[in-house]
């Protein structure tokens, strides 16, 4: 079969090689992949590659090979997946506990965006907690992930403050549920209750100052590529008791959190926003401009024919 692997060349990040159909572990199904999703953190993976890395860890597509031990869908299954690697290939052996069967109205693309965004998405709301009532503010807010924080916590009652670079970019989230777009924190109206910060920077100092007294700002992200730093006596001079929480999407089972976002979306509550979707055989181009941040929301490559 052929998939996808690095090259360390940052023009051309990744050429397609021979390589041998995955032989699933006792608990794990073969899928046939249909579409999968890069995500702008593993471009940054592959400009100095680990020896043996096979990126990619969202997919649709359909079973071919049941698991072993009985657990998960039978062939002929649609699903979407979030496999721990290797899904830019012909072929993936996906975990049965982070897998979720797809309903005929959503189709491989739309389902391939879900897996990194949506889980991370659903677990930080979960860790914000209750936010109905709740003023949000929304740093990187025009990725995959931000798109769909937006219009799950606006669903939820939250009045959401979306960070963007461009005016552009922030239209589609004012019709999602925000209730602000700005271009620069310091022109957000604060203060804020949660801060969702994924820029790193100067972002996360900014932001901080913007909580109200005993607000929590959760950490999610360092988009900017740049270290955020803190000084001890401007947050002793800012808002009282902040809670600064580092948050990381990590850790199986992914299946019931997938099985949400399909739910979601099947019922028109969640909208997988696609900025491009492209035949696999351009998965190099497409990465570039993941990385240098050309695409609003989601890129979703195709293999073969996909519904």
């Amino acid at each position: 079969m052929r998939r996808l692997i690095p090259t360390g060349d940052a023009t051309r990040p990744v050429e397609f090689a021979q390589d041998a159909q995955p032989v699933p572990a006792p608990g794990e199904v073969l899928v046939k992949v249909e579409a999968f999703s890069p995500n702008r953190g593993e471009t940054f993976l592959l400009e100095t590659p680990e020896p043996g890395l096979m990126p990619g860890k969202d997919v649709a597509g359909l079973v071919v090979q049941a698991a072993a031990d009985g657990s998960g869908p039978p062939a002929g299954t649609r699903v979407v997946g979030h496999p721990p690697m290797g899904g830019w290939a012909e072929y993936t052996a996906v975990p049965t506990h982070s897998i979720a069967v797809l309903p005929d109205e959503i189709n491989a693309v739309q389902a391939a965006a879900l897996p990194l965004a949506g889980i991370t998405a659903v677990r930080l709301l979960r860790t914000a907690g209750a936010v109905t009532g709740r003023r949000v503010l929304l740093t990187g807010a025009s990725g995959g992930v931000g798109h769909y924080l937006t219009e799950m916590a606006a669903a939820a009652g939250a009045e959401v403050t979306a960070v963007t670079a461009t005016a552009e970019r922030g239209a589609r989230l004012l019709e999602l549920g925000a209730t602000a777009i700005v271009h620069d924190v310091a022109d957000a109206d604060g203060p804020f209750d949660v801060v969702l910060e994924s820029t790193g920077g100067s972002a996360l100092a900014a932001t901080l100052a913007r909580l109200v007294p005993g607000g929590t700002l959760v950490w999610f992200g360092q988009a900017s590529r740049t270290p955020a730093t803190v000084n001890f006596f401007d947050l002793l001079a800012g808002p009282e008791n902040a809670v600064i929480r580092h948050f990381h999407y990590a850790g199986a089972p992914y299946g019931p959190d997938l099985a949400t976002l399909l739910r979601l979306v099947a019922g028109g509550r969640l909208h997988t926003e696609i900025g491009r979707t492209a035949d696999w055989s351009q998965t190099a181009e497409v990465l570039i401009e993941l990385r240098e941040r050309r695409i609003r929301g989601k890129a979703v490559l195709t293999i073969g024919a996909s519904r």
